[in-house]
């Protein structure tokens, strides 16, 4: 009985202990910056570029849809005085299903679930998911209760340099860059290697 009180007291004395390290220790906090990380990636650089590249290819195809309807009603106006009502009246109806897929085509292209949007994402939610993890990483081998990204909306008023970790998630990404570009190298070597054997 005196030995199970010794060591209910001694458990509960250790469980003591470690609960005021833990609260004396504080809360530690960092934060990122998502953007200044992405436009130091090289990969988001180019995936900014082929979605760009995209958008000007649907912007000028939506011009074109335009100016092809500004051409139906110029040609429907100076017509106008040799038709008739019912000719008339038929033409107008297909310059409005006209104009109503210029509309469509606008929406497929930059609307909330259109094109743009879908093709940013894949594009660069893989590069946010790497920033993710890495972040997570150091999160742990840090021990930060806390990381927030300043870029984002939620609000930080005020925040000490010393905290901020986007410089070392940049250089482990580009770490995993270079180990992942020399993988490649070692592949392209060993398949030449193979090929000139044969």
């Amino acid at each position: 009985m005196k030995y199970h009180l010794q060591s209910a007291f001694l458990v509960t004395a250790l469980s003591l202990l470690s609960f005021n390290v833990q609260a004396q220790r504080g809360t530690t906090v960092g934060y990122i910056d998502m953007a200044y990380i992405l436009e130091s990636v090289e990969e988001y650089k180019k995936a900014s570029q082929l979605l760009d590249s995209s958008i000007a290819k649907w912007k000028k195809e939506i011009e074109l849809k335009k100016l092809q309807l500004s051409q139906y009603q110029d040609q429907l106006n100076a017509e106008r005085i040799i038709l008739t009502p019912e000719l008339i009246s038929d033409r107008e109806l297909e310059i409005q299903d006209f104009a109503s897929d210029i509309i469509s085509l606008q929406e497929k292209r930059f609307g909330p679930s259109g094109d743009m949007i879908i093709q940013r994402s894949k594009l660069i939610q893989p590069l946010q998911d790497q920033v993710m993890t890495i972040v997570k990483q150091i999160a742990e081998e840090k021990k930060y209760d806390f990381i927030f990204d300043r870029s984002s909306t939620s609000t930080m008023l005020y925040s000490a340099k010393n905290y901020d970790i986007s410089t070392l998630v940049i250089q482990r990404i580009n770490r995993q860059q270079r180990i992942q570009n020399r993988k490649e190298q070692i592949e392209k070597l060993k398949t030449k290697a193979s090929a000139l054997k044969n």
